[in-house]
């Protein structure tokens, strides 16, 4: 513990946040973002996906493990859809917010260790302690998004968070490289050892869990509402209140229909995409070198959503994230059709630069565009409501693509399904008024 603390009081961090143009609460919270951002690159992206499908299932044929992969995300973002409302709403009390944070980080860091105790064959296992750790990591999302109104102001919400997103995809570069020259060390032979896979969990969780020390020390809640005799119940009446009053916040709930859509297709890609290229035959070596470079691509390309959000809108350049997603996969449908290997590959790197370019803009600008539509003092309500619409879309996603990926026997045509969700979600957007500036 005495080491944790001394990194989180180091003289230097003080350096770099006033260089950077930052508050020490927007610095710790943007470092937040660089330590759980190693779980969604490692656990959700790139190795977990593997480990599942060559050592916990293996045996299993190629589309009945990513199908089963693909419900196993639903679950996980069903379980947390049910619960965020209500945590979300009882965590706008003085105090609470902090405590849910805190709860759910403990949660996500202690599963994610207990995924080294699953063996080979253990695929039921495996995928109930993923979703438990997936669960946690989520849930401390809720909250976390949810302290953005707290460290800074309305005009900075973009820049803050694009710079959360920017930096996270920077910091989970660095274990990630880590777990690269664990695997390239090992010789690989016919795939990754599982013991470098474990060596490789416990390395994500000591990362995320050093980088939240600043967030869990300097980021408090500003903005609450008063204590009240039975927090449980005035959080369902509350809750019940905001839904009768719909009219009110309009502009907020018509933004989640779009968000819920749009997000969706990207969150499917995300998590299916290590699925769906190892089903198109590319080998481990080039979907983790892949990976590795749409993380360095997101980062300048997350700034630059937030720099061009200033002079174009951010309503408009969040239409230019979904533009290029449709795009993306409309490619991407085509990619097992292709014969020419040098071009299959093209066609492959293509998408990638594509979805890199335009992930960490789409999420980051929907945060600050959203959190500028809503009250400040009911922030974990509305952020609570705000990781529902995004947890029951990642629920449609994955499980609409495993399901037609078992109906055609060919995964393309999931992927090309999601066309419909970039354009829902396109359409809605057009129909919120303002781009949420004067807001």
């Amino acid at each position: 513990m005495d080491l944790l603390s001394t990194v989180s009081s180091i003289p230097i961090g003080s350096i770099v946040y006033h260089k950077l143009k930052m508050t020490r609460e927007e610095f710790s919270w943007v470092l937040y973002d660089v330590g759980n951002s190693a779980f969604v690159l490692v656990m959700v992206t790139a190795l977990m996906p593997l480990f599942f499908k060559d050592v916990a299932a293996a045996g299993m044929s190629g589309a009945e493990s990513t199908a089963n992969w693909g419900f196993a995300n639903s679950a996980a973002s069903f379980a947390l859809a049910l619960l965020a409302p209500i945590l979300g709403t009882m965590a706008d009390y003085q105090g609470m917010k902090k405590r849910f944070f805190l709860f759910f980080l403990f949660v996500g860091i202690c599963f994610t260790l207990l995924l080294l105790c699953v063996g080979a064959g253990q695929w039921l296992l495996c995928l109930g302690v993923f979703v438990f750790a997936r669960i946690g990591w989520a849930g401390a999302n809720i909250f976390y998004d949810a302290f953005l109104p707290d460290v800074t102001s309305r005009e900075r919400m973009d820049l803050i968070s694009t710079r959360g997103y920017g930096y996270g995809y920077v910091g989970s570069v660095v274990p990630f490289l880590l777990i690269i020259g664990l695997i390239l060390g090992s010789g690989m032979g016919g795939g990754v050892p599982v013991g470098i896979f474990k060596v490789s969990f416990m390395i994500v969780a000591c990362w995320w869990l050093v980088f939240s020390i600043p967030a869990v020390k300097h980021v408090h809640q500003i903005f609450y509402l008063p204590s009240v005799a039975s927090p449980i119940l005035g959080s369902f009446q509350r809750l019940w209140s905001t839904f009768k009053e719909i009219r009110q916040y309009r502009q907020p709930f018509l933004f989640l229909a779009a968000y819920f859509f749009y997000i969706d297709g990207v969150d499917t890609i995300i998590t299916m995409s290590t699925a769906y290229g190892r089903d198109l035959g590319f080998g481990v070596t080039m979907l983790i070198v892949v990976l590795l470079l749409i993380q360095l691509i997101a980062f300048p390309f997350a700034l630059l959503f937030g720099r061009l959000a200033a002079i174009f809108s951010t309503k408009r350049m969040l239409f230019a994230g979904i533009g290029v997603y449709c795009l993306a996969t409309f490619i991407a449908f085509f990619l097992p059709v292709i014969n020419d290997p040098l071009f299959k590959n093209m066609a492959f790197w293509g998408v990638a630069f594509l979805v890199a370019s335009a992930m960490g803009g789409i999420q980051a600008l929907s945060r600050s565009f959203y959190g500028r539509l809503i009250p400040a003092e009911k922030s974990a309500e509305f952020f609570g409501l705000y990781n529902v619409f995004g947890k029951f879309a990642a629920i449609t996603g994955p499980l609409m693509m495993g399901l037609v990926g078992r109906m055609t026997g060919e995964t393309r045509w999931g992927i090309l399904s999601l066309l419909l969700l970039f354009i829902a979600g396109g359409v809605l957007l057009g129909r919120v008024q303002g781009s949420a500036e004067s807001i």
